[in-house]
């Protein structure tokens, strides 16, 4: 009889470990593929997701973002561009002060510009964001980030009450160890995000 309840208890265990590996893999491949996903369409703004800047340079990935959405914006596909990202402890500047200064150089007007420099994530960032651009009667954006990012920053966009696309940057400076780290750490937060959502999830680790 001991023996019998063991077999079935390590059945038990067994097909909730295949269970649960089984949902991390689909959402590694989810992730994956999102991030090759390009889904650049007219839209009522363009979000810019926060990078590091360093005492108020542009990190290479802010940059790669800062660059991919002024292409965007002189392809005509929406007439406002948010910057988010708020003041990291020490920082004298703003991720979204930084990223709003490349694309005022990169040619787009001050009057498109829209900051959201509260945010020290991106559900925080977004979620900001949404309030004020549906303040402006604007509620489909187009989101900038590093591709790894794509799936999550999707799933935010639409807890926070906006119809998201994801058009993600290319050429980013990473090692295929780097892309591989990014996607496993995406996939948890993914994964967890979509259990018990994103805002809790910023609440238990704001980032």
């Amino acid at each position: 009889m001991v023996i019998g309840l063991l077999r079935r208890s390590f059945k038990v265990v067994m097909l909730g470990a295949l269970v649960i590996v089984t949902y991390l893999v689909v959402t590694f491949v989810q992730v994956w593929s999102t991030s090759h996903a390009d889904e650049a369409r007219e839209a009522g703004a363009i979000v810019v997701l926060g990078a590091a800047q360093y005492n108020g340079m542009a990190s290479p990935v802010l940059k790669a973002r800062t660059a991919h959405a002024a292409e965007l914006y002189h392809r005509g596909l929406a007439p406002v561009v948010v910057v988010t990202g708020g003041r990291r402890a020490g920082d004298r500047w703003t991720e979204a002060s930084v990223a709003a200064g490349e694309l005022l150089r990169l040619g787009v007007p001050e009057s498109a510009l829209r900051l959201e420099a509260s945010g020290v994530s991106s559900w925080q960032s977004l979620a900001a964001t949404a309030r004020f651009l549906k303040g402006e009667g604007i509620e489909t954006v187009l989101m900038v980030s590093s591709p790894y990012h794509s799936l999550r920053i999707k799933h935010i966009a639409g807890e926070v009450g906006l119809e998201g696309h994801v058009s993600p940057t290319r050429g980013e400076s990473a090692g295929s160890g780097d892309r591989t780290g990014h996607l496993v750490r995406e996939t948890f937060a993914v994964a967890a995000g979509r259990i018990i959502g994103y805002r809790r999830l910023f609440n238990l680790d704001a980032g």
